[in-house]
């Protein structure tokens, strides 16, 4: 097993040299382009900060889930609809008090999509990986339809809602030259640190670990995990719908057909990466966030951006292979 990891290891590393050669990228330029293009100076810091935000509440709405014992495929669509829901509220409630409101909705509308996959999963025993991705669709579809219809906002010539009154648009919290650090990213931080004290300092978090770890010694010890789980997916869901309704207030300012770009899958590879310590998807987050930002700059040097999408796939591959090795060592 030990020398399993090296080998590992030197194929992933050698898969990503390949395609870069593949494309024809010069590895070195290709990496330089990357840094420079998310770190370069204090406005692509500022990009690639807007590119963390999300993944940092997504990644932990499905790192949350995952301590659980469950796959919560679904933050894409519990993102969509709590954007969705968010957005029509700040714009028909304007104001400090319509964001706040609007955040609420969020939360509750994201918590409430994924309340049948838990209960599925709780009573039913339904895989929540099939269920979720259903209700991606579901979630995509519904919200294409609502803002081509009673969502859409006067004058708009695409299914869109109307744009958010200004004084409903978070602004930056902090600006220095083009460095701009925005509100929700700090909500973001505050939403990873209050995950890591919930679930390692309250009994609500233990016996969430607890029945996630071993459902049926669990049980056994008198920790309801039906409960358990379905209050994992609400909470999950919950903050997928905040990471939704924050992305409006904070960048997009509209809900539109077309809003999802895929936080709300990159946001699994997030949190397979932090292992057990929730405060690593600050780094996880940030190192999703740098790929997303930099990988645009590749188009600069004729390469596709999806190239990055190989980097991330085989980082995730080898931790993995490594967690899974420390088990069987463990276990041995």
């Amino acid at each position: 097993m030990k020398a399993r990891v090296p080998i590992l290891f030197a194929c992933g590393i050698l898969l990503m040299i390949g395609s870069l050669m593949i494309v024809h990228a010069p590895i070195g330029e290709a990496v330089a382009t990357i840094f420079q293009g998310s770190l370069g100076n204090l406005k692509k810091i500022s990009g690639t900060i807007k590119e963390m935000t999300p993944l940092l509440i997504l990644g932990s709405a499905v790192y949350l889930a995952l301590k659980a014992g469950l796959f919560n495929i679904g933050a894409e669509g519990q993102y969509l609809v709590g954007a969705c829901f968010a957005c029509q509220t700040m714009v028909m409630v304007p104001g400090p008090v319509g964001v706040g409101l609007g955040c609420l909705v969020g939360i509750v509308t994201g918590a409430l999509w994924a309340l049948p996959a838990g209960l599925i999963k709780a009573f039913r025993n339904g895989h929540e990986v099939i269920t979720t991705i259903m209700l991606n669709a579901v979630a995509a579809n519904m919200t294409k339809a609502l803002v081509a219809g009673p969502f859409k906002g006067k004058g708009q010539l695409v299914p869109s809602t109307a744009v958010l009154p200004v004084n409903s648009q978070l602004t930056p919290l902090f600006t220095f030259r083009d460095l701009e650090i925005p509100q929700s990213f700090v909500i973001g931080i505050v939403v990873v640190v209050g995950l890591a004290y919930w679930l390692n300092k309250t009994v609500a978090g233990y016996e969430l670990k607890a029945s996630g770890a071993n459902p049926t010694a669990a049980q056994f010890a008198g920790i309801k995990t039906k409960q358990v789980t379905v209050k994992a997916m609400l909470m999950s869901g919950g903050l997928a719908g905040l990471a939704g309704a924050l992305q409006v207030a904070q960048f997009e300012h509209r809900f539109y057909d077309g809003f999802a770009t895929g936080y709300g899958f990159d946001a699994l590879g997030v949190s397979l990466l932090v292992g057990s310590n929730p405060l690593f998807l600050l780094a996880s987050s940030f190192f999703f966030g740098l790929l997303n930002k930099g990988g645009t700059a590749l188009s600069l040097i004729g390469v596709n951006k999806g190239i990055t999408m190989v980097v991330l796939a085989v980082v995730i591959v080898m931790f993995a292979a490594v967690r899974y090795g420390r088990k069987q060592v463990n276990h041995g």
